[in-house]
């Protein structure tokens, strides 16, 4: 049986002024699968993902999430996603327990205590640390308080941007067995990033991005990860000759 298409861009054409941000980027994740969009700062990966959840207007083509085009139905599109920014804004001044449970409201969704525990088992952020104040966390702690609240949206769609950043090397191999472990359970999982090794330890394909346009698409073999040397020198390739240019 064919698996749901949670995510699709079709041709998709995006401007700022005049200058052109994407360029006909087609792609689509189903249910089940990791997609990595890996890209050099300014490739348009961020824009991307924007535009999925209907920050970004878009000037040709189309994003459609579980069906629906985003322009004409963007509350149902963000309710069927839960999006981990690079830096997401917590409040300092209360503790990781109390951050989930304020955002959950936000959200409409009632904060369940057994849960949230669950959650913060499942980022690892040590029992001792969840009661105090987020002003005295690390970055990578911060981040962990961020996916546990993705995680707790218990959406089927996850859009990543450059979700590692500030984890050290252990968290993140945790994080991507998490995330394969999530994408396994059946969730579509769309992640942004300039990390080739992470990008093909956990993603199913990955798509590359640059200077807008999707230049190029890698497919993990059946029981088997993305060949890390034929990315990275895709990947070194574009940025040699952007800097040629």
């Amino acid at each position: 049986m064919a698996r749901p298409v949670r995510l699709q861009a079709e041709a998709l054409h995006v401007q700022r002024g005049v200058q052109a941000v994407l360029r006909g980027v087609s792609f689509a994740v189903s249910a089940g699968e990791v997609f990595g969009l890996l890209g050099g700062n300014g490739a348009g990966k961020s824009t991307t993902l924007a535009t999925f959840l209907g920050f970004v207007p878009v000037a040709a083509g189309r994003v459609l999430v579980n069906g629906c085009e985003v322009g004409a139905e963007v509350a149902a599109a963000r309710r069927a996603m839960a999006y981990l920014p690079e830096a997401a804004s917590l409040y300092e001044h209360l503790d990781a327990r109390e951050n989930l449970r304020y955002f959950l409201q936000l959200a409409g969704a009632a904060p369940d205590a057994a849960a949230i525990e669950v959650a913060l088992d499942r980022v690892a952020l040590p029992p001792e640390a969840r009661t105090r104040r987020l002003a005295g966390y690390s970055k990578g702690m911060r981040q962990k308080v961020a996916i546990a609240l993705a995680l707790l949206r218990d959406t089927d769609i996850l859009l990543l941007d450059e979700p590692t950043s500030g984890l050290d090397p252990t968290a993140i191999d945790e994080f991507h067995g998490l995330v394969r472990s999530l994408a396994d359970a059946g969730k579509a999982v769309l992640m942004v990033t300039h990390d080739v090794y992470g990008a093909c330890q956990v993603a199913d394909r990955i798509g590359l991005l640059h200077e807008g346009a999707l230049v190029d698409q890698f497919a993990a073999p059946p029981g088997a990860r993305i060949d890390t040397e034929a990315v990275h020198r895709a990947f070194s390739g574009q940025a040699a000759r952007r800097g040629l240019a």
